[in-house]
C-alpha cells in the first residue's frame, strides 16, 4: 500500500478533493510528532561509513542540533560533515526508499556565478542518499528558462548523473492541485507530486539576493515545485510562501552557501556579484536554516517579512538564540 492510499484510509480523505488532501496529509504523516523542528524528521540510526573522518556520523548521546554549519575549502566535504552532525543521512533516508531532491536551477549559468546550487554539493547529497540505502534518487526543478539548458549549463545534470541519480524535466503531468487548509493568502496550488510521494524530500537551495524577496533561500526555493502561473505568488509573497510551507515541510534542508550572490539576484551574471563564504547550513526547518543564511548577508530574520510571518504562524523558529547550532570549520 503506497503512502497516498494509506492516507486515504487512515485520515478518511474523500475522493472529492483528494488530490490536495492526499498530498497534504501524506507529507504530514512524516511530521505528525510534536515538539521542536529538530525533532520532526524521521529518526533512523547509522553512520556515513564512506565519508571522511570529519563527516562521520557519531552515535547521538543527545538530540542532534537544530542547525549544522560547516565551512571549508571543499563543498562536498562541508555538506557531508553538516549532515553527519545532524545524525547522518540514515536519519532521513530509509533503505529501499525513494528520495526527491529540489536544488535551485533557475536558469543556465555556470556554478561560478552563484545562480544555481553548487553541483558538487548536489552530487554529494545524491551519493549520500544511495550510501544510506536509497533505491532511487530523482532531482528536479522548474526553471524559468529552458530546463535542458539550465540543467546542462549549471553542471547539475552531469553531477547528478555521475552520482547515479536521475534528473527529471517536469511536465504538466508532474503536478497535482494541493489544498492548503491553513492558507491565509494561498488556499490551493498545483505542486510537484514527487514531493509527497517520495519517502524523503530534500530541499537544496543556494543562498542569494532576490530583487523582490530580498533573499532567496529554502522557503523561496519552494516556488520551483509550483505549477501554474507562479508569478502570481509574488503578490502577497510574504504570506503565500508561508502558506505553502504549512503543507510542504522537507525532511532535510541543505543551504548551499559555498558561493553566494550578494546583488542583482536571482539570475545575476557577473562575478562581481559573488562572494565565497565556503559554507553549508543544514537542518530540518526551512525558516531556521534561512534565518542563519540571512546572517551571511549581514541581515537577520527580522529583515525578511516572510521569515517574520513564518515565526508568528509557528512554521519554524527564526530566533537563532533559541536554536542549538553546531558550527565548525573543517
Amino acid at each position: 500500500m503506497d503512502r497516498r492510499e494509506f492516507c486515504r484510509i487512515a485520515l478518511g480523505c474523500t475522493v472529492i478533493g483528494c488530490s490536495g488532501g492526499l498530498a497534504g496529509c501524506a507529507r504530514l504523516l512524516d511530521w505528525s510528532s510534536g515538539g521542536s523542528d529538530a525533532g520532526r524528521a524521521v529518526s533512523m540510526s547509522g553512520d556515513t561509513s564512506t565519508a571522511t573522518v570529519e563527516a562521520t556520523a557519531t552515535p547521538q548521546t543527545e538530540p542532534p542540533p537544530d542547525l549544522a554549519v560547516r565551512r571549508g575549502e571543499d563543498p562536498a566535504t562541508n555538506v557531508r560533515a553538516a549532515v553527519a552532525s545532524l545524525g547522518g543521512m540514515e536519519r532521513f533516508v530509509k533503505s529501499g526508499g525513494r528520495v526527491a531532491i529540489k536544488p535551485n536551477v533557475i536558469v543556465g549559468r555556470e556554478p561560478e556565478f552563484a545562480t544555481t546550487t553548487n553541483p558538487a554539493v548536489v552530487a554529494a547529497v545524491v551519493s549520500m542518499a544511495y550510501e544510506a540505502g536509497a533505491a532511487e534518487v530523482v532531482v528536479f526543478d522548474r526553471p524559468t528558462s529552458d530546463p535542458r539548458t539550465a540543467y546542462s549549463v549549471s553542471g547539475i545534470e552531469a553531477a547528478v548523473n555521475a552520482a547515479g541519480g536521475a534528473m527529471r524535466t517536469l511536465t504538466d503531468r508532474n503536478f497535482e492541485r494541493v489544498e492548503i487548509p491553513g492558507g491565509v493568502a494561498l488556499t490551493s496550488w498545483p505542486l510537484v507530486t514527487d514531493v509527497f510521494e517520495a519517502d524523503t524530500f530534500i530541499n537544496m537551495p543556494i543562498a542569494k539576493h532576490h530583487g523582490m524577496a530580498i533573499l532567496t533561500m529554502a522557503m523561496k526555493n519552494l516556488m520551483g515545485i509550483m505549477g501554474g502561473e507562479r508569478g502570481e505568488i509574488h503578490q502577497e509573497f510574504d504570506q503565500k510562501i508561508v502558506d505553502l510551507a504549512t503543507v510542504v515541510r522537507p525532511h532535510l534542508v541543505i543551504l548551499d552557501a559555498y558561493r553566494i550572490m550578494v546583488r542583482n539576484g536571482p539570475t545575476g551574471g557577473s562575478l562581481a556579484d559573488v562572494e565565497t563564504p565556503k559554507t553549508v547550513i543544514a537542518g530540518t526547518s526551512m525558516p531556521s536554516v534561512d534565518a542563519y543564511g540571512a546572517t551571511l548577508f549581514g541581515l537577520t530574520a527580522q529583515d525578511l517579512p516572510y521569515l517574520r510571518n513564518a515565526q508568528e504562524r509557528g512554521v519554524g523558529v527564526t530566533d537563532l538564540t533559541q536554536l542549538r547550532i553546531d558550527e565548525l570549520t573543517t
